[in-house]
């Protein structure tokens, strides 16, 4: 486990307990050992933070890149955080530079690390749950590791959308994680990995009850009505 994930676990990790006392079920769900996705719904920026503090094993999460490259004093602490927390970088620039956070994740996997994962690709704008995305059954696939659903409810009741930090007594936050799926020996052609992705948003549903879409979440500042449903 990275040192700086070491000592959040020792030091925000209880003060987060203790202070949003979240409920926790189907712990006996995630892997003592090996690798494996966490694919969740995204309620908040909070869910990174309640899913590690839960989870006793350290957590790979994605971060944009350009917060490993910035200039200046901010820069280089950024980049000292987030790598000494083991987050893989994301390009957001597409095409092959966005594959090569799927390629860092690969290894991590066969490693034995978990990484989590939101399919939907950015938080939900109204509450619901969108489309997903087949980046997550690719990499279980490619990794040969199972998939844990992962159902986040309540954290953004606790950090809305525009909220800096969480906050205390605003809401209940509930944590739960399903039956891992296993996908190995699945055909990967696109039209099989369409159905792995729509399973696995089938079971991520019955875990918070959310109204589901099917269609994929729509980019920032736009409508939640906005968008197609497309294969993806």
């Amino acid at each position: 486990m990275p040192l700086l994930y070491t000592i959040g676990k020792f030091t925000v990790a209880p003060a987060l307990r203790l202070a949003f006392r979240p409920t926790v079920e189907g712990l006996e769900h995630v892997p003592q050992t090996g690798g494996a996705i966490f694919a969740g719904n995204h309620l908040s920026v909070a869910d990174e933070l309640f899913l590690g503090t839960v989870v006793p094993r350290h957590l790979a999460f994605w971060a944009k890149s350009e917060y490993f490259k910035g200039a200046g004093v901010k820069g280089r602490f950024s980049k000292f955080v987030l790598t000494g927390l083991g987050a893989i970088p994301v390009e957001r620039a597409g095409g092959r530079a966005a594959l090569s956070a799927f390629d860092a994740a690969i290894p991590a996997l066969k490693g034995g690390d978990l990484v989590v994962v939101y399919p939907e690709g950015t938080r939900s704008p109204d509450g619901r749950l969108y489309r997903g995305r087949t980046g997550a059954v690719r990499m279980a696939i490619a990794a040969g590791v199972p998939i844990i659903p992962v159902g986040m409810i309540g954290t953004d009741k606790v950090q809305p959308i525009g909220a800096r930090v969480p906050r205390p007594f605003t809401g209940k936050i509930t944590v739960r994680f399903g039956k891992p799926l296993d996908f190995s020996g699945r055909p990967n052609d696109r039209t099989s990995l369409r159905e792995m992705t729509d399973e696995m948003m089938a079971e991520i549903q019955k875990l918070t009850g959310q109204e589901y879409v099917p269609r994929y979440a729509p980019a920032r500042g736009q409508s939640p009505t906005a968008g197609e449903a497309t294969a993806g």
